[in-house]
């Protein structure tokens, strides 16, 4: 039996089966499978399919006469670029703006249009760098982030919407934002002439923490690999990779040549640990930001005593980081998180309304060998009393370890009732052992 037996139905099942590309291809053979291989709804599946459009939209947002319009319209625009690069960094910023808009809705609107090609060809000349292709599909479908104008006031921002987010140590508070390419511009051409690395002609600055606190993320040009500044950054140039080299693929472009794709696979990579709650946002100081100190095990470990629940979690410091000493090379922090259950402190049988911190004690080990026993009151200066029914209480430190994976844990002595006026004797809580680890990806 002949294509030209095959019903309506049929071949629209065919169609949609084959893709874009052969029903392109179909409609060549003849006016009736022209009307076809036109039909809306199979390019509205293909659109659904391959671009998750609802709606028919062309790249700018704006509406289409049709969804095979828009998905014309779509390939036209991206015509420079292998098309599955394409899906692969419409479904990275897609899932990204997906939770965004669930979880943290007030940071959507700092997120940029897409910058144009001639925008994109600017700034490489401007720069002098050729970007990797995947950073360039990229910035085509958003160009970083709004940056909050905090002037010159050198106080606390008034906002934290950094996508890739940070954490708060002490007087250190991190938030990073993607930067806009003009931004880059401005940021690299000033910071290279700061740290002396004019040999390294390759390097931008492509992300980096809108508060008074630095850290700064580099992609290099030439070989696609993202880096973060260290602790000796001005001195020494010193970088660590943010992603593993192994991970790391070639995209190739129409020239043939290999085009690496650290920085999408970055982003594809925050995005999972987004979707998945390995980090969250968290309010502090009335304001809420991307918390990078991981929420779900094994990163994070959880243990209750009495009624009182322990959570803790590290995470890696690079910006304090000194791979040039050999006995404090990686900064950690480490945030802990202690609350009462609804059912009060509960010690043989008897049941008390609070509890109160009085000592702490923690093991650190650098790979499986103990560097450090800590003996010492309170923590961070707080005696915290806990009461069912309240929030977290939440509070970070750090510790540098000579090696790149290590571990804490310990106890905290709590006190039934006040300090002041206790109702029982002291107990020990458990701190379960949690991780000090070099990670794969560095943000």
């Amino acid at each position: 039996m002949g294509l030209e037996n095959v019903s309506g139905l049929a071949m629209h099942v065919i169609l949609s089966k084959s893709g874009p590309t052969e029903a392109a291809a179909v409609a060549c053979l003849g006016k009736r499978f022209r009307a076809w291989a036109s039909d809306d709804l199979l390019w509205a599946q293909f659109c659904s399919h391959e671009l998750d459009l609802t709606s028919p939209l062309d790249p700018d947002d704006n509406p289409a006469p049709s969804f095979k319009a828009a998905y014309q319209a779509w390939r036209e625009s991206f015509s420079m670029y292998p098309w599955p690069l394409v899906l692969r960094v419409r479904r990275c910023w897609g899932r990204i703006k997906a939770w965004l808009a669930v979880n943290f809705p007030e940071a959507l609107p700092t997120l940029r249009k897409g910058a144009s090609e001639d925008a994109i060809e600017d700034f490489e000349k401007a720069l002098k760098v050729k970007l990797p292709l995947p950073t360039r599909v990229l910035y085509r479908f958003c160009d970083g982030q709004e940056l909050p104008d905090e002037g010159s006031s050198g106080g606390m921002p008034s906002s934290l919407l950094g996508i890739i987010g940070g954490y708060t140590l002490y007087d250190h508070l991190v938030n990073v934002f993607l930067l806009p390419l003009s931004q880059i511009i401005l940021d690299t051409k000033s910071i290279m002439d700061q740290i002396g690395l004019s040999s390294r002609s390759k390097y931008i600055v492509v992300a980096a923490s809108a508060t008074y606190s630095e850290k700064l993320f580099f992609l290099n040009c030439g070989s696609g690999q993202l880096f973060v500044g260290t602790r000796n950054l001005v001195t020494d140039g010193e970088m660590l990779p943010c992603v593993p080299d192994t991970l790391i693929s070639s995209v190739h472009d129409r020239s043939g040549s290999q085009q690496q794709d650290a920085m999408l696979l970055w982003l594809e990579e925050h995005g999972r640990r987004l979707e998945e709650g390995i980090i969250k946002v968290r309010q502090q100081r009335k304001m809420r930001s991307i918390n990078l100190f991981p929420e779900e095990p094994p990163l994070c470990t959880s243990a209750i005593t009495n009624g009182v629940k322990v959570r803790a979690s590290a995470a890696f410091l690079p910006e304090f980081s000194n791979l040039q000493d050999e006995l404090e090379k990686f900064l950690f922090a480490y945030s802990i998180r202690m609350s009462l259950s609804p059912d009060g402190c509960v010690i043989n049988g008897l049941t008390f309304s609070s509890c109160q911190l009085y000592w702490r004690q923690w093991i650190i080990r650098a790979n499986d060998t103990i560097v450090s026993n800590v003996n010492g009151e309170a923590v961070i200066g707080k005696f915290p009393l806990l009461r069912p029914g309240e929030a977290e209480f939440v509070y970070e430190s750090c510790t540098s370890l000579r090696a790149s994976k290590g571990s804490v844990e310990g106890s905290f002595t709590f006190v039934p009732g006040r300090l002041v006026d206790p109702e029982g004797a002291p107990f020990p809580v458990e701190v379960a052992r949690f991780p000090l680890q070099l990670p794969d990806y560095i943000f």
